[in-house]
């Protein structure tokens, strides 16, 4: 893959949403050649909070990120990010908008030509950081997922694992207010998926950024619901039964493009929907 140029910035013209949510969907629709694949979906994530988005495939997952970051258009409702209205923003206040959000794509869509070192810091290279500053930044980045090492290595000399890893410095690394995480444990051994899911509570617990993440693995969010990260140990421990995070997660599932639930680990352990019991199970 080879390196995009990104626009020009410009001054936003926002509109301020007064629920002041990190993301708020509002009876928000969309359709493909007539196939509705979303229906009129409403949904908030409250800052400081993780929302792990489930379904089958074909639900609508991919759809709500690419939606929630500007890259499609509902055909109706509205849209909130960071307490505002990216509904019908040009592209670039979502520019503006999107500085301010880090993304975890499944293929974690490296550039197969920059080194990691330039991976992790392109985002910060189009804002005319200093070299030191961005070298500073990058090395704590990688130092975050443990992977330091790996910073005058390219992409194809990486496991899959590692480039996952890679992809969560990238999008940590302007210190985003919002991430949205796609797939982030999707096509990896069961070893390798904790790994990234340690990562994914380190950082949660570490930094409490509000978190939207898609994914069909249960067990993920279910070990994230139950576990913390121990700075004392840089581990990810279980915590004590009964004993719940401090930065709250929720769990949302999509059938048929409609929310079907939208609530935390105990309410859909303890759901008496037919649907919901089978899935989880």
């Amino acid at each position: 893959m080879s390196a995009p140029t990104l626009p020009i910035e410009s001054p936003a013209a926002l509109v301020a949403n007064p629920s002041g949510y990190a993301i708020e969907f509002d009876n928000v629709s969309i359709a493909f050649d007539e196939k509705v694949v979303l229906d009129r979906i409403s949904f908030r994530l409250p800052h400081g909070e993780t929302k792990a988005v489930f379904g089958v495939a074909g639900s609508g997952k991919s759809t709500l990120l690419k939606l929630a970051i500007g890259l499609l258009r509902p055909d109706s409702g509205r849209i909130y990010v960071l307490g505002e209205e990216i509904t019908h923003m040009s592209e670039q206040e979502l520019f503006e908008l999107r500085r301010r959000v880090g993304i975890v794509f499944q293929e974690s869509a490296l550039f197969d030509s920059l080194k990691v070192y330039e991976n992790v810091a392109f985002r910060l290279m189009q804002e005319g950081i200093s070299s030191a500053e961005i070298e500073r930044r990058v090395r704590e980045a990688l130092r975050f997922v443990e992977l330091e090492r790996t910073y005058d290595m390219y992409p194809s000399e990486l496991s899959g694992g590692m480039r996952r890893r890679v992809a969560i410095a990238r999008a940590i690394i302007t210190e985003p207010e919002v991430l949205l995480y796609d797939s982030p444990t999707g096509g990896l051994d069961p070893v390798t998926s904790n790994t990234i899911v340690e990562l994914i509570v380190k950082q949660r617990d570490v930094y409490k950024t509000s978190a939207l993440m898609v994914t069909h693995r249960l067990q993920d969010a279910f070990t994230m619901a139950t576990h913390y990260f121990d700075k004392a140990t840089n581990k990810m421990v279980a915590l004590p039964k009964g004993q719940h995070c401090e930065v709250p997660l929720s769990f949302l599932i999509l059938r048929d493009g409609k929310v079907i639930f939208d609530g935390d680990a105990h309410q859909l352990a303890t759901s008496r929907d037919e649907y919901i019991r089978e899935y989880i199970s």
